[in-house]
């Protein structure tokens, strides 16, 4: 593509992030080496006025430099987005109204702007709700915050887990084993900090073996990583200490893309990453898919790249 392409990131303040591990970094370098204009704005600098949806917007420059990543905003101004070629949604969740409100605003210009993923679909996609359309892929689940109908889902799995609708990076992720007496302790706490219903599910022991996240670009795997929780803890994210492994697509684990991808493709759900416990599918990650650096690694490949190929394509019929 020949074109000089000017590219918003929606996304948390850089300053805020570790910048080492972060997938995002990675992709805006990319656009940089590819002479694209990259810009950042954070989702309460959004707004709308005279019919127009605008953000308080800097240009932004990244760089490595052995080994650190750096980055520099240059000055603040107001800009209206239809006149930028792409915008990427990628600000870390949670999911809430500030998200939803966002997707609202961006919604008024994907017509004009191609817009990463799709806000109207990612608004309807919230990854531990989305995953419920593949049933017959997941474990045993329950959403719910009945207090009796909890008590007999754990009669009959055992073992379980809770945890909230809407968090991220394992985030108020509880295992309540068979004869843990934190039960009722750890649904009191959940019943007082979220207002909505909070997912259980059945414990997969497999996540001993680690929790595989295998990332989809426009619906075709691209790569994955494992992440096997620390000793003593149930959660395999890396961000509450799972550590990342070199890993290998399973028969099983080609089925489940196989299954969610024509759902990813008819949604406009372009950038997805999707985690799989054992033979079972656990989220769908639309809204700040992560790990490609660490697949980079292991596997010796640049997802960015592929990333950014295909994305040129799909601008050309946009």
């Amino acid at each position: 593509m020949k074109k000089k392409l000017k590219i918003a990131l929606q996304m948390d303040p850089l300053e805020k992030l570790d910048l080492k591990g972060d997938s995002t970094f990675a992709i805006g370098l990319e656009a940089q080496r590819r002479k694209y204009d990259l810009y950042h704005f954070t989702p309460e600098n959004l707004f709308y006025k005279d019919k127009k949806v605008f953000a308080n917007i800097r240009s932004l420059t990244l760089s490595i430099y052995n080994n650190q990543e750096d980055y520099k905003y240059g000055k603040n101004e107001s800009k209206e987005l239809s006149n930028f070629d792409i915008i990427l949604m990628r600000q870390d969740p949670p999911f809430d109204l500030a998200y939803i409100t966002a997707t609202h605003l961006l919604e008024k210009i994907s017509h004009k702007t191609l817009i990463i993923n799709n806000p109207f679909e990612v608004r309807n996609a919230p990854e531990k709700i989305f995953v419920t359309q593949f049933e017959q892929i997941m474990p045993k689940t329950m959403i719910t915050r009945n207090v009796e109908s909890i008590k007999l889902f754990r009669r009959k799995y055992k073992d379980i887990i809770i945890k909230p609708l809407y968090g991220n990076g394992g985030e108020g992720i509880f295992r309540i084993r068979p004869n843990d007496e934190n039960f009722n302790t750890i649904v009191e706490v959940f019943l007082k900090q979220h207002k909505e219903q909070f997912m259980v599910q059945e414990y997969l022991p497999d996540v001993r073996k680690g929790d595989k996240r295998i990332i989809l670009i426009d619906g075709e795997i691209i790569g994955a990583i494992n992440r096997v929780p620390a000793i003593g803890d149930s959660r395999s994210n890396m961000h509450a200490g799972g550590t990342p492994k070199k890993t290998k697509l399973t028969k099983n684990d080609h089925l489940i893309c196989k299954t969610i991808s024509p759902f990813l493709k008819e949604k406009d759900l372009f950038f997805v990453g999707i985690d799989v416990i054992g033979k079972y599918i656990t989220e769908i990650n639309v809204t700040s898919p992560t790990g490609i650096r660490e697949i980079n690694k292991f596997d010796k490949i640049k997802i960015e790249q592929i990333f950014w190929d295909k994305l040129e394509k799909k601008l050309l019929y946009h």
